[in-house]
């Protein structure tokens, strides 16, 4: 009877293991939440924290990748570097590849954002909610527009990283206990794609690429440093780890100032895009003569559309563009496109509003890259408190960052 019941236990146990290890997000049952605000992190978090070395209020970090439908927080260690600590399929994003760009064009952000306390939203409709910021200074330079982009809960999107109610509690708390521990602003940082070389040359000919080069420094620049990258903005374009040689400030609109780069970091990024251009031209050679098309948002729900079945018409999963997207020739996604041109320009003709035209790509200097394990200096994640930023914001220095760099 014994050995019956410890085999009926195991079997038990691992079917529950089996059955955890396909669930998105620990689950969590809400109505027996008391305060979603002060809902502490799951035991099992905890125990990654302490076996990575990390503290509960350190410094976080947040990456969203749309195509893979991802989000991912990163967190600082106390080794002084930030490691990933959890991740989630995002239930939710609305539009397609590529920045939003004006009010009602249903794009979710792409770019460097930074979120403070007042990011947080207690009161959400959807649950819980964190602002993105948009529009930051980069889309205010550029005339981009758009208000009340969140991450939030509720998994039905207009303009939103929408996650499921479960999800939205836990980063919601990642970013709350990282706030307490004194961090002033949480990084966001929203990519089309995970920027590698392939992805790079399979988007090649999509007309945010440009754009995409410009976000690829930032990105390069994490993936050497481990160090969410100092973000500026000047000639409306981004920059990332620049110190102004002369101390002035920099102006989103104006003129970039006079810059460089710590050698060490400028070092580290040679060896690195060294790899990338291996990387990319083993691509080009793989994929010559193709390219990636991107699916529409209708083309993403039609493939995820059993989930809906059982749930509130309000639950609205998207699925990923990795699912419903495809490579095709060169010709016949050129084809693809001009029709696509085409028959929006009718539609606007139609309705008689006046014909959107898309964002011109920003012409950047880009810094090549690609992951390689260089070792580079770091500073202290909880050595400096950062000043609470006000709106003039992109006028205040920075020292802490260039000060560690100068050192070393």
């Amino acid at each position: 009877m014994r050995i019956r019941h410890f085999a009926y236990i195991s079997l038990m146990a691992l079917a529950l293991s089996g059955c955890n290890d396909a669930l998105e997000t620990a689950q969590v049952d809400l109505s027996k939440v008391k305060n979603k605000v002060e809902q502490p992190l799951p035991s099992h978090i905890l125990a990654q924290m302490s076996a990575k070395g990390m503290d509960r209020n350190s410094p976080i970090m947040i990456r969203i990748f749309k195509e893979e439908g991802a989000m991912e927080i990163w967190k600082a260690k106390t080794d002084n570097r930030f490691d990933k600590i959890a991740d989630y399929k995002i239930c939710a994003w609305s539009g397609r590849l590529g920045p939003k760009v004006k009010t009602g064009d249903r794009q979710a952000p792409e770019g460097f954002y930074d979120l403070t306390r007042a990011n947080l939203n207690p009161n959400s409709k959807y649950y819980l909610a964190i602002n993105t910021g948009f529009p930051n200074r980069y889309d205010a330079a550029n005339g981009r527009s758009g208000s009340d982009l969140m991450i939030h809960g509720a998994c039905s999107s207009s303009g939103c990283y929408s996650m499921t109610d479960q999800q939205v509690l836990e980063i919601y708390a990642f970013a709350r206990d990282a706030f307490k521990g004194g961090q002033a602003t949480v990084q966001l940082q929203a990519f089309p794609f995970r920027m590698t070389a392939e992805n790079m040359v399979k988007h090649r000919l999509d007309g945010n690429y440009d754009f995409w080069k410009m976000l690829k420094v930032g990105y390069d620049n994490f993936e050497v440093t481990k160090r969410p990258p100092e973000v500026n903005v000047c000639e409306k374009k981004y920059v990332f780890n620049q110190q102004a040689t002369d101390g002035s400030a920099f102006n989103a609109a104006g003129k970039c100032p006079a810059m460089s780069t710590p050698p060490a970091l400028t070092a580290a990024l040679a060896s690195y895009g060294k790899t990338y251009d291996a990387d990319y031209a083993k691509a080009m050679s793989k994929f010559d003569g193709m390219a990636w098309y991107d699916p529409t948002e209708a083309e993403r729900k039609a493939v995820v559309a059993k989930q809906r079945k059982g749930r509130e018409l309000a639950y609205a999963p998207t699925g990923t563009s990795l699912e419903a997207g495809r490579m095709v020739k060169v010709a016949e996604l050129e084809d693809m496109m001009a029709k696509r041109t085409a028959q929006g320009l009718a539609a606007k003709s139609a309705s008689g509003a006046t014909p959107v035209t898309p964002a011109q790509p920003q012409a950047v200097a880009v810094a090549a890259a690609t992951p390689a394990v260089v070792p580079v200096p770091m500073q202290n994640p909880l050595a400096f408190a950062a000043p609470e930023p006000q709106e003039t914001a992109e006028a205040t220095a920075k020292k802490p960052f260039w000060k560690f760099w100068a050192r070393n």
